[in-house]
């Protein structure tokens, strides 16, 4: 299969190395000096867990250079979504897919206005990985699990192109999950990560202390219920016990993880306030929802949407 990772770093550039690793032809599309050092050294994956390796493959910043490809996978931020998706017009032609991975529920639509919906296949994935440097990726743990599926027209189905994509992936020992109706695992997804980046984004802190003050889990998981009326109002069926099943799983890590929306705010990076939070607010809005605990997070995030620090 030909393929090309749009937005090569932590998560994009592990599949697409997984990928070319198991005989693929993949395209990395990067920049700077992590696209330089990809077509010189290759890309490395640094994994205790799994084992490491170097994926080789051509790299590229225009996308002109690439030409049509079977399927295009996007792991950009969503905040750069303005400039990185046109990119992936010149690799279309008729029979191409495009999986998107990006967190939040606006994804699927965004994707579709430039390649349009019959191309495109949404998902969702867990993983923990980190770009080190150029040319360096390392994962923690062995997660490496993607959901995915069509997600518009006639739902639930399980497509041709899902399945070969779904085969693709898992025999380069990636833990793919192929099911009828990709709204559901994007939306089940966004639910939690929604209010788990929403706490810690807004008091600077891991899971941990968020979770075990009573109130303040009390106030994640109500969030969590706000999220979910949306998802519902929308018509997407997710769990009945999705609630449920999030108070078991936070329960369960590390009280020191902290979201990438944490990460990033305290590098003083841009943030994904708008694809998480902000979306919820504006949908909630259309669907007459109230939303009062993400609606504050939103607030409180919002100023740091671009980066940087706004402290007085």
């Amino acid at each position: 299969m030909k393929i090309a990772i749009l937005g090569s770093g932590a998560v994009g550039g592990y599949y697409g190395a997984k990928l070319a690793h198991a005989g693929h032809d993949v395209t990395f599309i990067a920049r700077g000096a992590h696209l330089e050092a990809i077509r010189q050294n290759g890309l490395s994956i640094r994994s205790p867990a799994l084992g490491d390796f170097i994926a080789r493959g051509r790299a590229e910043e225009d996308t002109r250079k690439v030409g049509p490809v079977d399927l295009v996978i996007v792991g950009v931020k969503a905040y750069d979504n303005a400039t990185a998706l046109p990119m992936i017009t010149p690799m279309l032609d008729h029979q191409t897919s495009v999986l998107t991975l990006q967190n939040g529920v606006d994804s699927v639509h965004e994707v579709a206005a430039i390649a349009g919906e019959d191309r495109v296949i949404g998902g969702t994935t867990y993983i923990a990985t980190a770009l080190s440097g150029p040319g360096v990726i390392e994962q923690t743990g062995t997660h490496r699990r993607i959901v995915f599926g069509e997600v518009f027209g006639e739902l639930p189905r399980r497509s041709g192109r899902v399945s070969a994509v779904h085969e693709a992936l898992a025999d380069a020992d990636i833990q793919s999950e192929a099911v009828g109706d990709g709204r559901v695992p994007i939306w089940e997804k966004f639910i939690f990560l929604v209010s788990l980046a929403g706490f810690t984004g807004a008091t600077r802190l891991p899971v941990g202390p968020v979770w075990t003050d009573p109130f303040i889990r009390q106030q994640f998981l109500d969030g969590c219920r706000e999220i979910e009326a949306v998802a519902r109002a929308e018509g997407v069926p997710v769990a009945a016990d999705r609630i449920e099943q999030i108070e078991a799983y936070v329960g369960g890590i590390p009280g020191t993880m902290r979201s990438s929306l944490l990460i990033d705010l305290a590098q003083g990076k841009r943030i994904e306030v708008e694809a998480l939070q902000g979306s919820v607010v504006r949908r909630a809005a259309t669907r007459g929802v109230p939303v009062p605990i993400i609606a504050t997070l939103y607030a409180v995030l919002k100023p740091f949407a671009d980066g940087g620090s706004r402290s007085a």
